[in-house]
């Protein structure tokens, strides 16, 4: 593979990686909307979780390091997060702040999916004719 196409396919990986992390930090509010979506939701955060506190590796990383070594470089030093966004993008002081701000998000957004999920239902024409 040509080190300039590896380098543009590295690239892409990381903008995958970064929709994916906003994905999982923010994708429960798109099921307020779109309810099916909550299930692919749950596949992402239980899938983000996993990477992060055990040693299953994130196949998006995993990928940048294939297209790394395409063009001569190493792995990612510490991974995605460690690279990219701890100490640049978030400081590592608010990591912490950061996980519960990011855990509170999830929970709200999936708080307020049952809810309008629940509305939905509780106004459909089958449920009025039931309670009449």
């Amino acid at each position: 593979m040509d080190a300039s196409v590896a380098h543009v396919l590295a690239d892409l990986t990381v903008a995958v990686h970064i929709f994916a992390l906003l994905f999982i930090g923010l994708g429960g509010f798109l099921a307020w909307r779109w309810p099916k979506v909550i299930f692919v939701h749950v596949f992402f955060a239980i899938w983000g979780v996993l990477v992060n506190v055990t040693p299953i590796p994130c196949p998006l990383t995993a990928l940048e390091d294939f297209f790394r070594h395409q063009q001569g470089l190493g792995d990612l030093p510490g991974g995605f997060n460690e690279y990219y966004l701890y100490g640049t993008v978030i400081p590592r002081s608010l990591l912490p702040v950061v996980v519960v701000v990011a855990l509170g998000l999830v929970v709200l957004s999936y708080i307020g999916a049952y809810v309008r999920w629940r509305h939905r239902h509780d106004d459909s024409p089958a449920h009025r004719v039931s309670l009449g």
